[in-house]
């Protein structure tokens, strides 16, 4: 193969993966198997055997994966190649299906996808509209609730809470009326016109004929669905995935798509790897030996690579500060020894357990790094200028004009803009059309009409200039300067820090737009990336420090020296799998914990915890009884204290006696 790799560098089961090229194929990929390695050189495989990188899809679940995966195979089999190839989200999958063949369902061909801030707001502003501010309800328990609704395609009528169903009604008919659609609909509407058109159905089905579904673990009923709806016989389609690390259940993945694969697509070959090249043998016999207690998975265990290792260490604490003070002592011991920080990886089974953390890492300053910050494309500055440069691509997508109509002010009042919505609704015409409509502009006060036609004036200038090659972003930079964006901007921060960091948002946004079409990208393609990015997962790389992160974010990662807390009855099985039977959840939950160690593991449980402002009496985790005890060394925190003072005694006896020693010389 290109790139200088041979396939002799793969074991068995990898080799077998990868020159196994058609029918349904299922990969069992146990955690740190070399998975990706496995899938990139299957993909490049199908290549250098002739099939044309144009009908090959590789799906995946985040957009940093997917670029990595195409990244790889493109060093593999060359860029030309790779470029051809056509790996994404399911969600990006989506988007292109419909981009090409929304009008069977009725929507106008330019639709616009509703994300974000944007669709927080429209939420929120029928909570107000429906009377739901009187009861504090959240906009985002309510889109929690759609979003369950329509992955489950359940109609919205069927959510429980009276009053959410009516606004996730209105909310989709909002959606439906300004011809835009959001995260879910992308998803439910590419299954259906799939599922509903023939001839569209034949046209992706030709279009990419081996098919390739990384995680497959993660997936859920409708995008199994959907999988189904794609791929046509002989079923030239590979899973890859671990039964084991299925821990997304309470968002609708469906562990059954992956132990039932076999009813999806008949007589599959099943491969399983199952040589691990993370983790030392300490950590994968305490994994196998958790793991092995739920039933009905896929047979597997994880072959160690590496021999030995030191033992798993099971520290009892009296508290949980004691708990964060003694990893923080750790941590600078071994940095003594050599270690950096980015070794260090605190895992949490719920958020809540990180502030304890986080103060004692603060006081010792040591910088660390955590996972879930607000997403860059999700900041109220960022929207509104990405809805202007959604304006100057196409002005007749109405969630971005009615974004923008009165941002900054210009005497477009809400009235107006709802005038102007009710007008384009009665004649079924975009809202821009609706602005440059006479008979509707003669309708508004002289002081209106004219804001009205000095924003037209202003997107037709810009689209022309667009059109003589003005860059996109120098238009967009000069609509800016020219509306007083940034003084308005300005006025409504409080601190010199939020004027700092909203001016930062604007610039970066727009340098963006100016890189990617010098890159010869198109304005559209920006757009549609950031769409799908406001779904973006949190980059770990660009930051430094040690890693606090919980158990569902660190699936995928791996780390040298893995502290794992809180390993208490109720916190971990939480308390609320007992109630929804999901205890095999948690126990698999808490084996990708202890696989992301890669040389040694300590995990902790406490006496007692502070919960809700008060103390309370913990027990330890029903899980570590089932873990294999040869290979875990118990240690109590009063011990480890009393050594390590004794330790300093010690060296303090010894001074003295050298010092005494120094007088008598």
């Amino acid at each position: 193969m290109a790139g200088g790799f041979s396939i002799d560098s793969l074991n068995r089961a990898q080799r077998e993966a990868v020159l196994t090229l058609e029918g349904p194929v299922l990969i069992l990929a146990g955690a740190g198997t070399g998975k990706t390695r496995t899938v990139t050189c299957r993909m490049a495989a199908l290549l250098e055997n002739g099939v044309s990188p144009e009908n090959v899809l590789a799906v995946t679940f985040t957009n940093k994966s997917a670029a990595e995966m195409a990244e790889r195979v493109a060093g593999m089999v060359g860029r030309k190649k790779g470029r051809a190839l056509t790996v994404s989200t399911f969600h990006s999958l989506c988007l292109r299906i419909l981009k090409r063949d929304i009008e069977s369902l009725g929507y106008r061909k330019r639709f616009s996808v509703m994300a974000g801030g944007d669709q927080t707001g429209m939420i929120r502003q029928l909570i107000v509209r429906k009377g739901g501010g009187k009861i504090n309800l959240k906009p985002g328990e309510v889109m929690s609730e759609i979003s369950r609704a329509k992955n489950a395609e359940r109609p919205l009528t069927s959510i429980e809470d009276d009053l959410i169903a009516e606004i996730a009604v209105a909310y989709q008919n909002e959606l439906r009326a300004q011809n835009a659609v959001d995260f879910d609909d992308l998803l439910l509407l590419g299954e259906r016109v799939l599922r509903e058109h023939g001839e569209v159905r034949t046209y992706w089905q030709n279009r990419f004929r081996y098919v390739t579904v990384d995680e497959f673990q993660d997936t859920n009923g409708l995008q199994m669905r959907l999988l189904q709806q794609l791929v046509a016989e002989p079923y030239h389609v590979c899973v890859v995935g671990d039964d084991d690390q299925s821990i997304y259940g309470w968002r609708g993945a469906e562990v059954a798509n992956i132990l039932q694969f076999e009813r999806f697509f008949p007589n599959p070959k099943v491969i399983r790897l199952e040589e691990n090249y993370r983790s030392t043998q300490a950590v994968l016999e305490v994994a196998n030996s958790l793991i092995r207690h739920n039933t009905g998975r896929r047979e597997k265990e994880l072959r160690p690579t590496i021999p030995g290792g030191d033992l798993a260490r099971l520290v009892s604490m009296p508290g949980d500060e004691e708990e964060a003070a003694w990893i923080v002592s750790e941590i600078v011991k071994q940095r003594e020894e050599g270690r950096v920080l980015e070794d260090f990886a605190v895992l949490f089974r719920t958020n809540s357990q990180i502030r304890k953390m986080e103060e004692a890492l603060r006081e010792a300053k040591i910088p660390y790094r955590m996972v879930g910050a607000q997403s860059f494309y999700d900041r109220k500055e960022v929207r509104d200028v990405l809805a202007y440069a959604q304006v100057l691509h196409q002005p007749d997508l109405d969630v971005a004009l009615l974004r923008v109509l009165n941002t900054p002010p210009r005497g477009i009042g809400n009235t107006s803009a709802m005038a102007a919505l009710e007008w384009s609704r009665e004649r079924d015409q975009s809202i821009w059309d609706t602005l440059c409509d006479v008979d509707f502009t003669g309708l508004l006060s002289a002081k209106v009409a004219r804001s009205v036609a000095e924003l037209v004036r202003q997107i037709e200038e810009g689209r022309r200039a667009m059109v003589d090659g003005v860059n996109a972003g120098v238009v967009l930079d000069g609509w800016m300067r020219e509306m007083d964006f940034h003084d308005w901007l300005m006025r409504q921060c409080k601190t010199e820090k939020e004027k700092e960091a909203r001016n930062e948002g604007v610039r970066t946004t727009i340098a963006a737009v100016t890189e990617a079409i010098k890159k010869g990208k198109s304005l559209g393609d920006f757009l549609d990336q950031t769409a799908l990015d406001s779904e973006k997962e949190d980059d770990l790389d660009k930051k430094s420090g040690v890693t606090l992160i919980t158990l569902h974010a660190a699936k995928g990662l791996e780390y040298p020296v893995v502290f794992l807390v809180g390993l208490e009855e109720g916190i971990l099985p939480h308390k609320r799998s007992l109630e929804e039977g999901t205890r095999d959840e948690e126990r698999r939950l808490l084996y990708v914990g202890i696989t992301r160690a890669q040389e040694l593991l300590t995990m902790t449980y406490c006496s007692t915890r502070v919960k809700w402002g008060k103390q309370e009496a913990c027990e330890p985790s029903s899980f570590i009884r089932e873990m294999n005890p040869d290979w875990i060394q118990e240690e109590d925190y009063d011990d480890l204290m009393s050594a390590e003072a004794t330790d300093e005694e010690l060296r303090g006896f010894f001074s003295e006696m050298s010092a005494l020693l120094e007088d008598d010389r």
